[in-house]
């Protein structure tokens, strides 16, 4: 359990001071702008293009984990739209923000430091791979179904090219795929773009956690949805373990690649889903109200999912 305690303590004590900071200083939201533009296109570029580009090819390629993966994730965020539509008759563009709150973890900013933290760099590869691509397919999901709910007023072409531009031009997206292609080339790095890229890498964690806790304090509740009885759960509960059994029943997978997939499954609700839920005017409060409470209760979920990652009470291998 010390163990345990040593792990979380400073990546939980880093939400906390940047709570506490915004609470003490009470600068306003803008203020964290230009932090947030350091992290999102410097810091966590530079450290997934660190962990793909040093990464040899053939770890790189495995397609069989990145479905399952995806598949595990858009299972639960179905089961949640479904329950969303049908048993509570929420239309569709609410259905499409509540399902991201119980199956889009907060992956890009408190995933690589966990992983590597309590994994080590054996989690590296798995994680690039998860945020890389889940990113990408929620950036394509949640415009098209916003569309289709008729909140996106941009014609169909339109809509295509900027899905297609944002994606591709996304932060992660291009520093994932400029580390793919150095290492299928096999490209030497200069000693001197390696350290820059090492101080940028080194920073990425501490400064998405301390900009996370600051966002937290500048995001009170205000209203606390019904929904949340049932997508709280499913994030912090059913998400890893669809990932889990997933990931086990295919089979194949190196023990950290389980383990890593498991862990970036258990983080609360990213918040992005307050971005997308503010972009089109749907479920704003409410997606914040989730993104708090998640984070919140993580402490003692992610703690959990952690104990049974290292004491090994997760067999890797459901059938001998």
């Amino acid at each position: 359990m010390a163990d345990i305690v040593s792990l979380l303590l400073p990546f939980f004590g880093l939400i906390l001071i940047g709570y506490a900071a915004a609470k003490a200083t009470k600068q306003p939201a803008e203020a964290l702008g230009w932090l947030n533009t350091f992290i999102i296109y410097a810091a966590l570029p530079a450290l997934f293009f660190k962990l793909v580009s040093r990464t040899p090819i053939e770890e790189l390629t495995r397609v069989d984990f990145i479905v399952t993966d995806i598949a595990a994730t858009y299972a639960v965020f179905i089961l949640l739209f479904v329950i969303g539509r049908l048993l509570r008759g929420n239309s569709l563009a609410d259905c499409t923000i509540q399902s991201f709150a119980g199956a889009y973890g907060n992956i890009g900013y408190m995933g690589p430091g966990l992983a590597l933290l309590a994994l080590g760099e054996g989690a590296a590869v798995p994680v690039a791979l998860i945020i890389c691509f889940e990113n990408a397919l929620h950036f394509i999901v949640a415009p098209a179904l916003m569309a289709a709910a008729g909140d996106d007023k941009r014609s169909a072409g339109r809509l295509a090219a900027d899905i297609a531009r944002k994606v591709a031009l996304h932060p992660f997206i291009l520093s994932t795929a400029s580390g793919f292609a150095v290492a299928a080339l096999d490209i030497d790095q200069p000693l001197a773009f390696q350290r820059l890229i090492d101080y940028l890498a080194q920073a990425a964690a501490p400064c998405a956690l301390f900009a996370m806790g600051v966002t937290l304090a500048l995001r009170p509740l205000k209203r606390i949805p019904a929904e949340i009885g049932y997508i709280v759960p499913a994030k912090l509960i059913l998400h890893p373990i669809a990932v889990f059994l997933a990931l086990t029943v295919v089979g194949g997978f190196e023990p950290v690649w389980i383990q890593a997939a498991v862990l970036l499954a258990c983080l609360p609700t990213a918040t992005n889903v307050f971005v997308i839920g503010q972009q089109y005017g749907v479920w704003q409060e409410r997606a914040s109200a989730t993104i708090v409470i998640t984070t919140v209760l993580s402490v003692v979920s992610v703690s959990l999912w952690l104990i049974a990652i290292r004491s090994g009470f997760l067999p890797l291998q459901l059938f001998p």
